[in-house]
């Protein structure tokens, strides 16, 4: 079974992620941060993984240290779950239109983490989250899962519309990726490693 469960405490916060892989999309996420459980919840449904996400952080300072750990945590997980990523398809890429908005997203899990991000919010909060904290989320999450994550905005002034469109395109990518093609020995690379 392709699941992990890591947990973080620090001063600041306490994160715990349980993730399967090979899940139906159920998702259970209490964060402290309504627009955060919502973008989470499409996460995993459009990326077929069951998530559990339980965060405590200080939240009376602002949403920073929650949303960066739970991408620390969460990538962590991601991570430990693909395990030496035998047979794997390692790419994933959308194109996803969200009403207005138009996003384009793709995903390596190559061990190589990147972010490339171009995304024009224009509001500094959705509910109690601050809208520069997608891009904290993000790099926390491709750094600590080895993946090289490009999420670029196509079109579209939504700014709701701009972060679901994100989370959703990124499961998308996370399902095409962790996915296991039997023509694949090994690793997915002419190195021999990821």
């Amino acid at each position: 079974m392709r699941e992990a469960e890591i947990t973080r405490n620090t001063k600041e916060t306490k994160i715990r992620v349980r993730l399967a892989l090979d899940g139906s999309g159920e998702a259970r996420v209490r964060t402290g941060i309504g627009f955060m459980d919502h973008m989470l919840t499409h996460l995993a449904r459009y990326a077929f993984m069951d998530l559990e996400v339980e965060a405590e952080g200080d939240l009376e300072v602002d949403c920073h240290h929650t949303v960066e750990d739970i991408g620390i945590v969460l990538g962590d997980a991601l991570r430990e779950a693909l395990g030496d990523k035998a047979g794997i398809r390692r790419f994933g890429s959308v194109l996803l239109p969200m009403d207005d908005v138009l996003v384009a997203v793709a995903v390596d899990f190559s061990g190589r983490p990147y972010l490339g991000m171009e995304a024009d919010f224009t509001v500094e909060r959705l509910g109690s989250m601050d809208t520069e904290m997608f891009r904290e989320f993000f790099y926390a999450l491709a750094v600590h899962a080895g993946m090289n994550l490009h999420i670029h905005q196509m079109a579209g002034i939504n700014n709701h519309h701009l972060a679901e469109a994100m989370f959703k395109g990124l499961g998308q990518c996370i399902d095409q990726a962790v996915t296991v093609d039997p023509r694949i020995v090994g690793v997915r690379s002419t190195k021999g490693i990821l």
